[in-house]
Order: C-alpha cells, then sequence, then structure tokens
C-alpha cells in the first residue's frame, strides 16, 4: 500500500440510551444516513432490556473519518445516549483493565474515609485537581493520607461497609467478559484495603492497587512505596497483556481521572467514564450517561449473552 494512502477498515456504530423507544431507533438512523448520504440498517442489540442499543456497519472509513463521525453523533445526542464510532475487526476485547474510584464504585475511597477524620472538603478539594491533571498524582497521595495520620484503623471497614457502592453495570460488565474468556483486573491510585473488596464484590479476576501503612491500630501517615499512579497502570496494562500473550489492541480500559490517561490510550479501546474534560477529549470513546454496560455493547455484545452476576 502506498504509504501516503490512508488507512481504510471497516466501523460501525453504536449507540445507548437509557430508555427505548421508536423514536431514539429513527433519531439514529437518520443521523448516520445524513453524515454518510446512504441508506442504514441498524441492529439491535438490547433486545427487550429496559435500555435501546444498536449498531450499525458503516463500511470502510479512515480512523480520522471515523473519529469526526463519532464527534458530530456525540455532539447531536449527548444529552441523553452514549455513541461510539469503533474498528469492527477486534472488536470483543480479551483483557480489561479499569480504574477503580469514581469508575468500578461511584466514590473516591480516600475522599469517604477523610470524612471519617473530619478532613473530607479538604481532601477532595485536592483530589478533584489531581484527577483533573492539575497536581502530581504521587504528591497529592502523599499529601492527602499524611493529612489522615492518626486516623483509627476501624474507619477503614466502616467506610467500606457504608459508602462504597458498585456503580450500575459494573457485575454485569466484569461477568460478561469473563465468560466469554477475557481476563479482568481492577487497577487503582486508591488502596489495596478497597481493591481487595472491591475487585471480589464486583468479580475481577485480580486487582493492584497502593498500600495504607499503619502501626496496628492507626494509619501512620505514610504509603507503601513504589506509589502506583499513571506509568504504573499502564505498566500493570502492559503487564497483563504480554502475560496473556495478546496485543495492546485486544485491551479494555476505563478510567475517569488524569492518571488513567496513559492506560486509556494505549490500549485497544480506552473508554472514559464519566470522566475529567482531560480525559473525555483523548479517550477513544465515552461513557456520559448510560450504565456500565455500555462497554459491552461498544464491543458488539448483544443483551442475550450478558451474565447478570
Amino acid at each position: 500500500m502506498d504509504q501516503g494512502t490512508p488507512h481504510l477498515a471497516e466501523y460501525c456504530a453504536t449507540l445507548v440510551r437509557l430508555t427505548a423507544g421508536r423514536g431514539i431507533e429513527t433519531d439514529f438512523r437518520q443521523a448516520l444516513e445524513s453524515n454518510l448520504d446512504r441508506e442504514i440498517n441498524l441492529r439491535n442489540l438490547s433486545g427487550q432490556r429496559e435500555e435501546f442499543a444498536a449498531d450499525a456497519k458503516l463500511g470502510p472509513m479512515t480512523a480520522d473519518a471515523a473519529r469526526m463521525l463519532q464527534a458530530r453523533l456525540a455532539e447531536q445526542f449527548s444529552t441523553y445516549a452514549d455513541i461510539a464510532v469503533l474498528p469492527i475487526e477486534g472488536r470483543r476485547k480479551q483483557l480489561l483493565v479499569s480504574d477503580m474510584d469514581s469508575t468500578i464504585i461511584a466514590q473516591e475511597c480516600l475522599d469517604e474515609l477523610a470524612d471519617f477524620a473530619g478532613l473530607k472538603a479538604e481532601i477532595s478539594a485536592i483530589t478533584e485537581r489531581a484527577m483533573a491533571g492539575e497536581l502530581d498524582f504521587e504528591g497529592a497521595l502523599t499529601a492527602r493520607v499524611g493529612m489522615l495520620k492518626g486516623l483509627g484503623l476501624e474507619a477503614l471497614e466502616q467506610c467500606h461497609a457504608t459508602r462504597i457502592l458498585l456503580n450500575p453495570g459494573a457485575k454485569t460488565l466484569v461477568a460478561t467478559m469473563k465468560a466469554h474468556g477475557a481476563r479482568t483486573v481492577l487497577v487503582s491510585g486508591g488502596f489495596t484495603y478497597f481493591t481487595s473488596r472491591v475487585a471480589r464484590d464486583a468479580g475481577f479476576h485480580d486487582h493492584r492497587g497502593n498500600t495504607l501503612i499503619d502501626d496496628g491500630a492507626a494509619l501512620t501517615g505514610d504509603v507503601g512505596m513504589p506509589i502506583l499512579g499513571r506509568e504504573a497502570k499502564l505498566t500493570a496494562l502492559e503487564e497483563e497483556a504480554n502475560q496473556l500473550g495478546i496485543g495492546l489492541e485486544a485491551t479494555l480500559t476505563l478510567g475517569d481521572g488524569a492518571n488513567d490517561l496513559a492506560m486509556i490510550e494505549a490500549s485497544g479501546l480506552g473508554i472514559a467514564y464519566r470522566a475529567k474534560p482531560i480525559v473525555a477529549e483523548r479517550a477513544r470513546a465515552a461513557i456520559q450517561v448510560t450504565p456500565l454496560t455500555t462497554a459491552l455493547y461498544f464491543q458488539g455484545y448483544h443483551a442475550d449473552e450478558f451474565v447478570e452476576a
């Protein structure tokens, strides 16, 4: 092939909305047809579920054309649906590596833990800036943990038991990908006390996180080294893929913060989940208004293949 000729690949467009209805099906088809100037056939992916999900084969196009189409469709449907325009080849991924806080769970564990020390407002403000990419992650993490020095270990148990909730669709996403042969790993800049429990609750094969140091009764304000941050998440993705003997194109990553960017950009399908702008702008696809099961629809799964854990 002439090096100056843009590479063409077969693409499909997928739309997911929280509720079904003939109107959204018609709107999606018409939007595709007006952008591509030809008739489009939709395939219903959601069956009898309450949400609406459908995809359509678009034919060959360049990666740039696909991104431009996705941007136009996302702008049209952004307030009530999530859309991705992705290659058909290798659509189903063999490895899921996901962030934990504000992705698989709805909370930031460190912020919730800080509430038990009466420091939630102060620590949440630092977390927000770190996740937006405004602060060095490692420095922000050590500073926040240092503020919790002396907090009794019973607070960790209370925090997990009363504050930490899985996001909608998390268990189904993990169980379905596992049932179809994928490996699933939770990789977090948070702490192993929480990653071990969230990984168990959501059904992940394995987990990685940072370590809170304690003296047997309370936190010392220290973090185990080295800190698992942005580059360590990428390393985890690469190591897991190597162990499976697959390329990064066969991997799916999920995250919301700046420390997820390296792995999101390196994976075959990086999805920004209700993410900070810096992440949403650079991820290959985004889930903003629908559950985590949308990551299954983006891979071409039909609802009949979902495994409800």
